[in-house]
């Protein structure tokens, strides 16, 4: 079994939504780091010093490669990444190995039988 990582920079108040629909699509978990902050095209404004800009998230997700893709679509509709400037990015990178996962294996095989 192959996988790929999901990693999706998202406004904080939309995570708990792309978390929600990425477990609908075949997630079986993530990991978010919170409070991550970035910079698009235009830069943050500023007030005095301080940086006025929405807190993101960072959500990783370990997923089956056959089921990424679908994920990966569903997840930026979830957090509308491609209709609003600024509400987020997602990206999938090719896993070379993971360990820790059997458990996750077990569970996802019957999914992708299903799928092929």
């Amino acid at each position: 079994m192959h996988f790929k990582l999901i990693i999706a920079f998202v406004e904080d108040d939309k995570t708990d939504l792309v978390l929600d629909t990425s477990r609908e699509f075949g997630a079986m978990g993530a990991t978010v780091i919170n409070h991550a902050r970035g910079e698009g095209i235009k830069q943050s404004k500023t007030f005095f010093g301080l940086t006025l800009e929405t807190q993101r998230d960072v959500l990783l997700l370990l997923v089956e490669e056959h089921l990424s893709r679908q994920i990966l679509e569903e997840i930026a509709k979830a957090g509308e990444f491609d209709t609003k400037p600024g509400t987020g990015i997602a990206f999938q990178i090719d896993v070379e190995d993971a360990i820790g996962v059997m458990h996750q294996m077990e569970q996802l095989t019957p999914v992708v039988e299903n799928e092929l």
